[in-house]
């Protein structure tokens, strides 16, 4: 493998999936304009973010790996944990169709960075969801942390990324902040509360994940 990885924006597909509206809610209605809004704001603070010293070193091809490393474990576990809420079946309407779209997202995002790790690439951990993926306030609490989680970790390790890898990072973290968004309003749980978003640093992000109980290994 060359010192440089294979990394091109225009292969991260992940705005192609359509959503099927099915009602006209307030609620939904907010979420449109939410979701456009936080996808703009997310890049942008993945493009502009960490004001805060979160760079360990300055950027290289070893930071790269590191870094999609990081998020690869994350994308893991999303995949994961929408594939298995959904072959359990207790989801209804909306909630199944945020994991059926979602998890066609985040299983995109894992070949990708697989892709791009090549021999690199880290394995995949071992997971257990609990009642999380089959009882539906456990999935919208542990999905809302999940994503939220996510978001601040793409934009958290903006600034240790090369060039190329950030221009790719940030087509995949303006989609996960739409998620964030989606599963928030379906929370009831305003889409963005606040002007900025947290970024998180790897221990921090670790320590999340940690703390959901999830993680049996890594």
């Amino acid at each position: 493998m060359s010192n440089h990885l294979s990394l091109d924006p225009a292969e991260v597909d992940v705005g192609s999936e359509r959503r099927a509206v099915t009602t006209r809610s307030s609620r939904e209605e907010l979420l449109r304009g939410a979701v456009v809004a936080g996808g703009i704001l997310a890049t942008g603070g993945v493009v502009m973010g960490a004001l805060p010293k979160l760079a360990a070193s300055a950027p290289s091809p070893a930071q790269d790996v590191r870094i999609l490393n990081l998020v690869l474990l994350l994308e893991y576990v999303e995949a994961a944990f929408y594939a298995e809420a959904r072959a359990k079946g207790a989801l209804r309407g909306e909630l199944r169709q945020f994991a059926e779209v979602v998890g066609r997202h985040e299983r995109k995002h894992v070949s990708f960075l697989k892709k791009a790790l090549g021999g690199k690439a880290r394995g995949e951990p071992r997971l257990d969801f609990g009642k999380a993926t089959n009882v539906p306030d456990a999935f919208v609490a542990a999905a809302v942390t999940i994503e939220d989680t996510v978001v601040a970790a793409y934009n958290g390790q903006a600034t240790n990324l090369t060039a190329d890898t950030l221009a790719a990072a940030a087509r995949i973290v303006s989609v996960e902040a739409r998620h964030a968004a989606w599963i928030r309003a379906i929370a009831g749980k305003l889409p963005a509360s606040e002007a900025t978003d947290p970024l998180k640093t790897q221990a921090q992000v670790m320590a999340t994940l940690r703390k959901t109980g999830f993680l049996r290994s890594s």
